[in-house]
């Protein structure tokens, strides 16, 4: 490993330590549209997702929860990512952050979301790393689903 990928490493590392430490929108919501719980019952950590949406646009996302320092940082970052987005656009950020930790990185930018990629080095911490998207991911079809029956 060279230098470069060093900092970059430490760069990524203090991301995570940053989120984790002062998580962004953690908080529950009363006005929330949609809310989904999420447990990972290999580590222990439990969260709850609250959305609101408005004319199929994430106008509001937070989450409340205890877990390891990669889950609430993902968690964190995933807050930030899908506010304001479209539905859609939400689920494909989804399907391309879990290519990432699972499978090869997508052929797309990811942001400040890439500072999860180094989890994939790490087999048994992608479910940390996924649980806040999967409890996400609920929620919105909880949302669909609750929509196309109304």
């Amino acid at each position: 490993m060279d230098e470069q990928d060093d900092g970059l490493r430490e760069l990524y590392q203090e991301v995570i330590f940053d989120h984790n430490r002062n998580p962004r929108n953690f908080h529950a919501m009363a006005d929330a549209s949609r809310r989904a719980d999420g447990h990972n019952p290999l580590c222990g950590d439990q969260l709850t997702v609250y959305v609101r949406l408005r004319d199929d646009v994430i106008e509001e996302v937070s989450f409340v929860g205890h877990g390891c320092a990669i889950s609430t940082a993902s968690a964190s970052l995933m807050t930030e990512a899908v506010k304001g987005r479209r539905v859609d656009d939400a689920e494909a950020l989804f399907r391309d952050i879990h290519a990432m930790l699972t499978e090869a990185h997508p052929d797309c930018d990811l942001g400040k979301l890439e500072v999860l990629s180094g989890v994939r080095e790490f087999p048994s911490r992608v479910k940390c790393a996924t649980l806040a998207w999967h409890t996400l991911h609920n929620a919105i079809t909880l949302a669909r689903d609750t929509a196309s029956t109304e």
